[in-house]
This record gives C-alpha cells, sequence and structure tokens, in this order.
C-alpha cells in the first residue's frame, strides 16, 4: 500500500495511512506531513518500544519526563494509563506540552497501545489559524508582548495534594516543578515560518509587565476563541495508531469519556530550539 496523507479538517490535522514508522526512506514524506498539518495520525504502527524511541530519535534528542511514571524498562518513554477504576485522565484540560521550558519541546509522538472501544479521543487546535483569525489591530498589541509559563501550578506539590494521578503513582516528582519561562506571545514557528499564537491555559500564568486582572482579561478572551470548532480537529485512536502534534502551533485535550475502561499510551516528547518571536527577521 502506498503511503497516503488525507486531511481531518481544513484547518489542521491529517491521517497517514500505508506508512512504516521504521522505514528510514518514509520519514522525510511523514514529517513533511507533520510541519504542514501540525498533527499527524499514522495508522497500523504495531512497533515495539525501541522502535519508537528510533522513530523519535531521528526527528530530534528525546526530552527525559520529569514527572510522568516511565514505561518499564524505557527511561525514554513516559506512560499515559488510566486503569479502569480510575476517574480522571491526565491532561483532561487544554494544554501546550512543556511551554514552561526555556527551550520547549517540539513535539510529543504518543503510541496507542490500549484503548477503549469508543472514547479516548484527543482533541487537538491550530494557533496558527486562531492568530490568522484577529482583528489586525489584535495582532499588532499580541507582537508586542510576552508571557511567562510554569509548571509549579500544575505538577508542583500543592497542586498535586489532592490529585489522583498523584496519589495512585501516574505523576510524580513535585519537587522538579521548578521551571518558570518567558516567551513570545506570537512566536514565528520554526518549521513553517507561520505566526502562531503562544499561550495556553495550562501552564501560561500572565503577560509580562501587565497587572494579574489585565492578563485574565486577555488571556480568557484569547483562549474562548482557540476552541472555536474551525480551529479544531479529533483524533481518535485504535491499538497501533500514532499521534504526533506540533507544540508550536497546538493546543491539545484528552477526552475522558471512557469511565470503566483502561486507557493506555506509550507518549516520547522531542526537545525543541528556542522560540523567536513573530517580529524578529
Amino acid at each position: 500500500m502506498a503511503l497516503e496523507v488525507k486531511p481531518l479538517t481544513g484547518a489542521i490535522g491529517a491521517e497517514i495511512i500505508g506508512a512504516d514508522v521504521r522505514d528510514p526512506a518514509q520519514f522525510d514524506t511523514i514529517f513533511q506531513a507533520f510541519t504542514d498539518h501540525s498533527v499527524i495520525a499514522i495508522r497500523d504502527q504495531h512497533i515495539t518500544p525501541d522502535d519508537q524511541i528510533a522513530f523519535a530519535e531521528r526527528i530530534g534528542p528525546i526530552n527525559i519526563n520529569r514527572f510522568f511514571a516511565k514505561v518499564p524498562g524505557f527511561e525514554k518513554i513516559a506512560m499515559v494509563l488510566k486503569e479502569a477504576d480510575q476517574a480522571h485522565a491526565i491532561g483532561e484540560n487544554w494544554h501546550t506540552d512543556h511551554s514552561y521550558d526555556m527551550q520547549p519541546a517540539q513535539c510529543s509522538i504518543l503510541h496507542c497501545i490500549e484503548t477503549p472501544e469508543t472514547g479516548g479521543d484527543t482533541m487537538f487546535a491550530s494557533m496558527g489559524a486562531v492568530f490568522d483569525g484577529f482583528s489586525d489591530g489584535l495582532k499588532d498589541t499580541l507582537r508586542g508582548l510576552k508571557a511567562w509559563h510554569s509548571s509549579r501550578h500544575a505538577f508542583g506539590a500543592k497542586a498535586r495534594v489532592q490529585d489522583e494521578a498523584a496519589q495512585t503513582g501516574r505523576i510524580g516528582n513535585p519537587e522538579l516543578a521548578t521551571q518558570d519561562s518567558l516567551h513570545p506571545v506570537v512566536i514565528r514557528h520554526p518549521l513553517s515560518g507561520r505566526e502562531t499564537l503562544y499561550v495556553n491555559p495550562g501552564f501560561t500564568t500572565h503577560i509580562d509587565g501587565w497587572t494579574s486582572e489585565e492578563s485574565a482579561a486577555l488571556l480568557n478572551f484569547l483562549y474562548s476563541q482557540c476552541t472555536l470548532p474551525e480551529y479544531t480537529c479529533r483524533v481518535r485512536y485504535r491499538p497501533g495508531t500514532i499521534a504526533i502534534w506540533d507544540n508550536r502551533a497546538t493546543w491539545h485535550k484528552a477526552i475522558n469519556d471512557y469511565h470503566g475502561h483502561r486507557r493506555l499510551m506509550h507518549r516520547i516528547t522531542v526537545e525543541g530550539p528556542g522560540l523567536s518571536a513573530a517580529m524578529a527577521a
């Protein structure tokens, strides 16, 4: 079967049929689809953890996650798990992986191992399409701003006291949640060159130099626009699906609609470069 790339929506996402991530000869085509669509779902990849690591390392160095439990025997792979008797899924709220790092993650690679018959999808939103939809006046305002991002409120000790994921060992190491980073509110995307909104409700804390009230007013407006249906897509998993998303270009959230069923994913996060403001040459 020839490799086929099928867009999921007009704004974001594509499904790839007939690929084999173990084949280096297909890598350039797969990576171009990732660049073009920001999110790709590669079907029927029944691979080993070593295969997933080898594919990820073709993209770049692997970031070993500070907080997620690891797949036994594979330090480079985080385990994204919800057991049938657990109420909460990891990543239920809209966010962007690792925006709290000085050099945020380039992409995340999620290999579906076990999933319910229905449910357990992931929603994605295009931050490039969102920015394109703003007025010229708002675009000019946003280009001049920077925002702070932090891991403390999400993964620190205070946040995790009553958290089921921490109590069940799926998330840990709260003492390592010390990251605070300042990034442009609008970046020039490192691959596509597209102007892209770069704030998210999971980790952005405030606009640099603004009061908390001013920040909240602007950020809440931006967030209200980011999940409009025309900017989103939904990826449905089945065992063997690999989803890859660009953390500089998207938000995502896990849909927790499979209570009483088990869902297991293996996730690798790939390092990325520092981010440049859109106004930069």
